[in-house]
Parts: C-alpha cells; sequence; structure tokens
C-alpha cells in the first residue's frame, strides 16, 4: 500500500506546483492594449494643418476621444469610449484650407443624442471641445492634443489614491517628452490640469496648473504610474493605456 500511495502523493504535488506556478506566470504577464497603434495615424502632410488626428482623455466619469479631421481624406468622424462604451460620431461641416476647424460633432449613447464642439486652429494648435452634451455625464472635461506624424499620442486611464482619491487620465508624446493630464477628486464636479516632462527612459515629472501638486512617475510599455505631493498629503497613482 505505501508503495502506491507514495507515487500517488508525488503525484499530486507536483500538481499542486505546477498549477501554482502556472497561475503565477499568468499574473504576471504585462497588461498591453490590444487595439492601440504603436505608430502616428497623421499624415505627414497635414502637421501644420487643422486637418489630422487629435486624440485626448476626459473625466466626467472616464474615456478617450479621437478626432479624425479628414485625415486620410475619408471624413471626417469622431469616436468617444466612456466608461468602456463606444461613441461614433460625424460632422456636416467641411474643413476649409487656411481656417481654424469649428464643428459639432453628434451621434448617439444609449439612444439619446450626444453633441462635442471641437475648436482648433488653422495649423492644429489648441485643438479643445469648448462644451459638450454627453447623456449622464454633464459636467465631461476634456484634454486633447493634436498627434503628429513624428509625434504619436498615447492616451492612458488610471487613479490616484491617498489622502485623496479620484480620477487620474493622462495623454503623452514619448517623442515630444511631453504629457498633460486632467484629475479630478471623488465627490467633486471641478477638475485640475497638470502637465510636465517624460524622458526617453520613461521617467515623468510635472506639477499641477496651480503649481500646488507635483508628480513623479514612470512609464512602462503600456503601464504607468507614480507619486503624488502638495501640501494637504499624498499618495500613488496609475493608469493603463486605452488609446
Amino acid at each position: 500500500m505505501k508503495r502506491i500511495l507514495l507515487p500517488l502523493l508525488m503525484l499530486l504535488v507536483t500538481g499542486v506546483l505546477f498549477s501554482c506556478k502556472k497561475k503565477e506566470t499568468e499574473t504576471q504577464t504585462p497588461y498591453s492594449c490590444a487595439t492601440c497603434t504603436r505608430t502616428p495615424q497623421a499624415a505627414a502632410a497635414h502637421d501644420n494643418s487643422s486637418k489630422g488626428i487629435y486624440k485626448g482623455v476626459l473625466i466626467g466619469s472616464s474615456g478617450t476621444v479621437l478626432f479624425n479631421i479628414d485625415n486620410a481624406g475619408t471624413g471626417i468622424t469622431a469616436v468617444m469610449v466612456i466608461d468602456g462604451v463606444s461613441v461614433n460620431l460625424t460632422s456636416s461641416i467641411s474643413w476649409v484650407s487656411g481656417q481654424p476647424y469649428v464643428a459639432p460633432f453628434t451621434g448617439t449613447l444609449g439612444g439619446q443624442p450626444v453633441t462635442l464642439n471641437f475648436s482648433v486652429g488653422l495649423s492644429g494648435g489648441t485643438p479643445t471641445v469648448t462644451s459638450s452634451s454627453i447623456p449622464g455625464h454633464p459636467n465631461a472635461v476634456f484634454t486633447i492634443v493634436k498627434e503628429t506624424s513624428t509625434n504619436m499620442v498615447e492616451c492612458f486611464e488610471g487613479q490616484f489614491r491617498g489622502t485623496d482619491t479620484g480620477v487620474f487620465n493622462l495623454v503623452l508624446s514619448r517623442s515630444a517628452g511631453a504629457w498633460f493630464a486632467r484629475v479630478r477628486n471623488t465627490g467633486n464636479n471641478s477638475t485640475d490640469e497638470l502637465s510636465g516632462a517624460v524622458s526617453a527612459s520613461g521617467s515623468l515629472s510635472g506639477v499641477s496648473g496651480s503649481g500646488s501638486t507635483n508628480v513623479t512617475g514612470t512609464i512602462n510599455a503600456h503601464v504607468i504610474s507614480g507619486n503624488w505631493s502638495n501640501s494637504s498629503g499624498n499618495g500613488t497613482w496609475d493608469g493603463q493605456r486605452t488609446l
């Protein structure tokens, strides 16, 4: 009987160890955004034009947005993803050479109308969602950046924790060495804007618009994390690339 039980016990132990090792390996697989582009979508011909690709994040829940202003000659569209739900948007306003582009983008969310009013300068500067109407999200705030053929724009959604908690959404361009973020404390309708630099090695540093909050962090592929501090407290933040 002992001769039979011993091999069985060894098989059971080996099976348990293999199962644990497999689970440990699975949990260590780094996050990667399967739908995110690895190269710029923007056409070189529009690098200094109001045409092209514009990417951004929003807070009012959480989400991303991409405006395509006739980048490939296929029309003017936008896609907003809010709380994981995609909303396709279109505009009937034609692009005019040498002019700023200002237009409403419309679509539906849950059967209700959505409007994002978009504005950008004639050379692609200061892209902005000037106002929006999103069912269930009356206080949405956007941060938009123009992508160029040499500066890919990436969008990250995340949270911050510590003395305060809330949403921390960030837009960055590694090649341009810059990032911009929107944050909102839990239970608060107002937002704060942060910006800073990102080094070639993936280190981030920056401050809030008021200069009261300092942020540091690192980016590793499609995962970003770091620390924040101000006169009221401190904590950590993290996020994942979603656009």
